[in-house]
């Protein structure tokens, strides 16, 4: 039993599929890097300068203030609705699913061009 497991891993871990996949992964955690600094670095700064020199990671709803420990009272953290960091989610996916559109549209194009 463990040995038909094995060679049935075997043959899947050397499969083009599978290696493909490997490669695809970690193409796809550096791209993500590169959106995230696209959204952080590049879009964001201009876009809170236009709201008011805000840095968009900060804009939050503040439901209730922390306070800071005291003696005989345990600290309390602050509770907030962050929207800021959400709308640079939002942004991030925005530019990721773009990005997927065109890869596979390309790759479509340049299929076609080779089938014909």
């Amino acid at each position: 039993m463990l040995r038909q497991f094995t060679e049935d891993f075997k043959a899947f871990a050397v499969k083009g599929n599978a290696i493909d996949m490997a490669i695809g992964i970690v193409i796809g955690a550096a791209f993500n890097k590169i959106v995230n600094s696209i959204v952080t670095d590049l879009m964001m700064p201009p876009l809170g300068l236009l709201i008011g020199g805000v840095d968009f990671k900060n804009l939050q709803f503040v439901l209730q203030d922390g306070k800071a420990a005291t003696e005989g009272t345990p600290a309390v953290a602050e509770v907030a609705i962050r929207y800021g960091a959400f709308l640079n989610s939002i942004l991030e996916f925005l530019i990721v699913g773009l990005s997927a559109f065109i890869a596979v549209r390309v790759m479509s194009r340049v299929m076609q061009a080779r089938g014909a």
